[in-house]
């Protein structure tokens, strides 16, 4: 695997967590209810729980690369598609982020599960794995060593991203409830998806 690819790979995967869905409005719910101290408990269960997510799509990824190139290929165009429309559907969003303190004294431990929970039996997130990553696999290199690394990397801004969020609903409540500034956020991340769609049509098409 090439350093490009991985690159790519890593700045993908930036876009794509930033973007507030179930998990990281439960985060910020934490956040904005009890404060700083939630951080780190909440991105232990973020990351625990896209590990077991990611873990399951990549056994299947590895199943299906195995099995047939055609179709490996085809996952990898309705994996574009579907990033084509997660952007326009996050471009056209708007400006709100349904996230309501929870106020609720909670255990670490009991935070730490409920992350995992909602981010590793989501079925929208092994979906989600099963479009995005064949993009960024190559079937010529050792899939076990590939998998290694984008699982890593993955789950290293998976807690970064998580833990970043729970300080900023912390510290800064008004930026997570301003409608403008996460209008742009939409606008500017559905951009950037459907962007990242259509390169990937385009590199097939061109091979």
């Amino acid at each position: 695997m090439s350093f490009e690819n991985w690159a790519a790979f890593a700045a993908a995967s930036t876009i794509l967590l930033v973007i507030p869905g179930p998990t990281i409005l439960l985060v910020v719910s934490y956040a904005l209810g009890q404060g700083w101290r939630t951080a780190l408990p909440m991105a232990v269960g973020v990351a625990f729980g896209d590990f077991t997510a990611m873990t399951l799509s990549m056994l299947g990824i590895g199943a299906l690369l195995a099995a047939s190139a055609t179709v490996f290929t085809v996952l990898k165009v309705v994996g574009a598609g579907y990033l084509i429309y997660l952007g326009i559907k996050l471009f056209r969003a708007g400006g709100t982020l349904k996230a309501e303190p929870r106020l609720d004294a909670v255990a670490s431990a009991k935070m730490m599960a409920h992350a995992w929970l909602v981010t590793a039996l989501n079925p929208k997130s092994i979906t989600f794995f099963v479009a995005f990553l064949p993009q960024f696999l190559d079937r010529h290199a050792d899939f076990w060593t590939q998998m290694l690394i984008f699982e890593t990397t993955f789950l290293v801004l998976a807690f970064a991203n998580a833990f970043g969020y729970a300080l900023i609903a912390a510290r800064a409540r008004n930026v997570v409830r301003n409608p403008r500034a996460i209008r742009i956020f939409n606008r500017t991340g559905g951009t950037l998806l459907v962007g990242a769609g259509i390169a990937t049509v385009a590199i097939r098409s061109g091979n």
